[in-house]
């Protein structure tokens, strides 16, 4: 009880804790980002294989792999990490971003994310104060950052993220937490519905896809925690950020014009900003009518 009394009188305390707190989690995102892939090919190989009524070799050479099993090694030298080698930025810094073991180098996405993560966790926390949409923000803040890296990476949306954060979404606002219920409902409703329109259409005219159902759900997953009235809102902010990334890419790296790239990302950045400045882009864009 002391505790939340010292955050509730001291915001400043609080947003400390939520940094470092942000930090923490942004270590297990990494791990995240790079094993849930990894979970989700083997287990479609498994499924091939039990379709095709054939032995799956690699089950029996594959130790188990889960979030947290084996513990984390050097991918160079299988060097077991250890807990003082694991603390957020801390252990990277110390280490000077090489193993202990072998030196190899290691990548500085890990140490980005995790100041990201803390950045980010921060500024929700500052933003609603102590209170439960500060607990329900933070939480779908920490699954867009993996969705967004998980897609970037490997042009998937996981569904172990997407749909227990959908519903997640539909249960906060049980309670009125971001929107009425109704809104919400609606919201992932339509989120689903008008990307899987603009699918259908884009099909039907030139025979391609343009996106992946894992974009209908993250849309559908938005609308759930922000409601229906935040969809054009997020459609717009994403659809001129992935604009002008893709101009800028074709311009300055020469990325064919043709290739395909993750939408994810871009859905996710805007449905943050809905979630943290919404009401002011509403306020402002409908007072310059």
């Amino acid at each position: 009880m002391l505790i939340i009394q010292v955050f509730q009188s001291q915001p400043v305390f609080f947003v400390f804790a939520m940094t470092l707190l942000g930090m923490c989690i942004g270590s297990f995102l990494n791990v995240v980002i790079y094993r849930l892939p990894i979970m989700m090919q083997r287990d479609w190989r498994e499924q091939c294989c039990e379709l095709l009524d054939i032995k799956n070799k690699d089950v029996t050479e594959q130790e188990k792999f889960n979030l947290t099993l084996p513990r984390s090694t050097c991918p160079a030298c299988k060097h077991k990490i250890t807990a003082l080698e694991n603390i957020p930025v801390i252990s990277y810094l110390f280490l000077k971003g090489r193993c202990s073991s072998c030196k190899v180098k290691i990548s500085p996405q890990y140490p980005i994310i995790e100041i990201v993560t803390g950045l980010m966790t921060a500024y929700v926390a500052w933003h609603f104060g102590f209170s439960l949409q500060t607990l329900g923000a933070v939480f779908l803040t920490w699954a867009l950052i993996s969705l967004s890296i998980i897609d970037l990476e490997h042009s998937l949306l996981p569904d172990d993220i997407t749909l227990p954060f959908l519903w997640l979404g539909l249960a906060c606002n049980i309670f009125g937490i971001f929107t009425d219920i109704y809104s919400s409902l609606i919201g992932a409703m339509l989120g689903y519905g008008i990307l899987w329109i603009i699918f259908i259409t884009f099909k039907a005219a030139t025979g391609k896809e343009g996106m992946g159902y894992g974009d209908f759900k993250l849309l559908a997953l938005l609308g759930a925690w922000l409601g229906w009235q935040y969809l054009p809102l997020i459609i717009l902010l994403s659809s001129i950020t992935a604009t002008v990334i893709g101009i800028a890419m074709i311009i300055f790296k020469g990325r064919d014009k043709a290739a395909a790239f993750p939408f994810g990302p871009y859905l996710a950045i805007a449905g943050w900003i809905a979630l943290i400045w919404g009401d002011q882009l509403t306020s402002l864009y409908l007072g310059s009518f």
